[in-house]
């Protein structure tokens, strides 16, 4: 989840005489107009921001040379494109100074006359524990999720998307960067379930409403699902989403008067925790990698 804090409230659909009056999610309409759109940007994800144009990510085992590099640990992409200018990088024996070349994995390439071996693909999915944060680096010294699948490869992998710091459950963790911007792509969010435990008892009224939309600062948030986990404590709902917005759980709740006791993450695009203890990871099977890079 995203950084910043929202205590602000929605809006409820009914207009009235009344202008003055709050509706049952917050502030007033006269009120919210005002917000800005600073206010807004503070919870927009920077991916959207980022990708929002940029096209899906296509899974063939040909690549561009300098991506190859990249893979490899050798560069950046754009310092792999002035290697391969000035004729540092040959492939099959052969300089290649073509940008946009393509290799196979059967292809030996070599860089300044060192054979370069591509990184193997790692998925490792962990079970997060409370107290950890899931950054690459943390300036704030705090316990980080990256210890705890150190052992898991050799290679280096990275978080898809973050937790919060007291936030438990499913995190994916890998060092392929085109599953990483597929499961991130604004036009293909992956799916996330959420058990949430809140502060008082659910009226059925906000239950529905997470659903049928909720007004937040940067706009109307709806939810794919929303439901009381049992039929016996309506302090304990799922929520299910595709949206990669800052906090957003935390702030439709609030909006509507809740606050979150306890939240974790118990599917992430199609990932469960069965079999996975708490601080616990392993790695993904085939069948599961390749139903990622399908859906």
């Amino acid at each position: 989840m995203g950084r910043g804090r929202d205590t602000n409230a929605g809006r409820s659909g009914g207009r009235g005489n009344d202008t003055k009056k709050k509706s049952s999610q917050g502030k007033s309409t006269s009120e919210r107009k005002n917000v800005t759109a600073r206010d807004k940007g503070k919870y927009i994800d920077f991916k959207d921001r980022a990708k929002k144009g940029d096209p899906l990510p296509t899974f063939g085992e040909n690549v561009r040379l300098n991506k190859y590099l990249s893979n490899a640990g050798v560069c950046s992409r754009r310092e792999a494109d002035v290697l391969i200018q000035t004729g540092l990088v040959a492939v099959n024996g052969e300089v290649v100074t073509e940008m946009g070349f393509k290799v196979s994995p059967t292809d030996e390439v070599k860089y300044d006359g060192g054979t370069i071996a591509a990184q193997k693909k790692q998925y490792v999915l962990l079970n997060k524990p409370k107290g950890f944060v899931t950054s690459m680096d943390d300036p704030f010294g705090r316990k980080n999720a990256m210890t705890l699948v150190a052992k898991a490869c050799k290679e280096n992998v990275f978080p898809i998307g973050r937790l919060g710091k007291d936030t438990t459950g499913l995190v994916l963790f890998t060092n392929d960067s085109d599953l990483e911007k597929k499961l991130m792509h604004p036009k293909h969010r992956a799916g996330q379930l959420f058990h949430v435990a809140l502060n008082r008892k659910m009226k059925p009224e906000h239950l529905a409403a997470l659903t049928s939309g909720v007004l937040l600062e940067d706009g109307t948030t709806k939810f794919s699902k929303a439901e009381f986990v049992s039929d016996t404590d309506s302090r304990e709902i799922g929520i299910e989403f595709h949206s990669g917005k800052n906090q957003i759980v935390q702030r439709a709740l609030e909006s509507l008067g809740y606050a979150v006791v306890k939240m974790d993450r118990v599917t992430y695009s199609g990932l469960t925790k069965k079999d996975l203890p708490r601080g616990n990871y392993r790695h993904l099977s085939e069948k599961e990698v390749g139903f990622l890079k399908m859906t």
